[in-house]
């Protein structure tokens, strides 16, 4: 296997590892608390980027980069995995997780308004394609009714508002990551710094204590090692990669992720729940083919 093949499949198996995070983040929450359990995540997960990635020296970055490419990213971290946590069931819990794939989309809107881009004016009907895609599947089995819509999202508002919020924020990051970072990763400090927040949210609020058995350590391992080695080997395959190639998988994670976390989570989806996936994926493809050459 040559050197690029090795790189590219290093960022293949990276977007597989974070197709299962939605799934392994709802059983770890499931057993122990949507705070307690998200903390233990981060906290395990930012050990394993620690050996695979390790501690870059602080003074590598920009402070404009540490502190606002840090605080977006903890942000993003705690609205995703909090709403996962608290979704009303594990059906809700995927919905809630193909909310979070309308960022690739929103990514690409703000690059364009951001570089103040021409770009061809259906990237602005595959954005709509996107967001009806995620309206599609939250209303339920008999498609679109807003009405519907209305009342499922009213069942869970701050999972739902979590979820929307945290896609925006994500969308940001990337955008104030790439003139900020100077070509530097830190992500293992922003996962050291997402589970700090987690940790003293958990000991200043009112949580059950957590209760360790074998199958939620197990679940926990699983978790930790899909969110962190799902970055430290991204963060291979963009060093040598067929980035073209990793570009155009990366987009097909909605359905990875609802896939995986419908198999794990042991959740029958319906043929309508599955056209609103598709429509997010075929959305995110269009919105990076019109831009990719910009």
């Amino acid at each position: 296997m040559t050197g690029t093949h090795k790189y590219t499949l290093a960022g293949c198996l990276a977007i597989l590892f974070w197709s299962t995070i939605v799934a392994f983040v709802r059983n770890v929450t499931e057993q122990l608390g949507p705070v307690g359990g998200a903390a233990m995540i981060y906290t395990v997960s930012s050990l394993f980027l620690a050996v695979f990635i390790g501690l870059p020296n602080p003074k590598l970055f920009k402070i404009r980069y540490l502190v606002l490419g840090g605080s977006l990213f903890v942000s993003y971290e705690i609205c995703l995995v909090l709403a996962l946590g608290l979704a009303n069931d594990r059906l809700q819990a995927i919905e809630i997780g193909l909310i979070n794939y309308l960022w690739p989309c929103l990514t690409v809107l703000l690059t364009v308004l951001i570089n103040r881009q021409r770009v061809s004016l259906l990237l602005y009907p595959a954005l709509i394609l996107a967001f009806l895609g995620v309206a599609w599947t939250v209303s339920g089995d008999e498609g679109l009714s807003l009405n519907q819509l209305a009342a499922n999202i009213a069942t869970n508002p701050t999972s739902y508002s979590m979820a929307f919020i945290g896609a925006f924020i994500w969308a940001v990051y990337c955008n104030v990551t790439k003139r900020l970072s100077g070509g530097h990763n830190a992500i293992t400090w922003f996962f050291m710094a997402t589970a700090t927040a987690l940790w003293i949210k958990y000991f200043f609020t009112y949580t059950p204590p957590m209760v360790f058995t074998t199958g939620a350590i197990i679940d926990l391992l699983l978790a930790a090692a899909a969110m962190g080695m799902g970055y430290a080997l991204w963060n291979i395959g963009i060093i040598g990669g067929n980035m073209v190639l990793l570009a155009v998988l990366s987009y097909f994670t909605p359905l990875l992720s609802t896939l995986f976390a419908a198999i794990l989570l042991n959740v029958t989806l319906s043929v309508t729940f599955w056209q609103g996936v598709i429509m997010v994926t075929a959305a995110s493809l269009i919105c990076w083919w019109l831009t990719k050459n910009k």
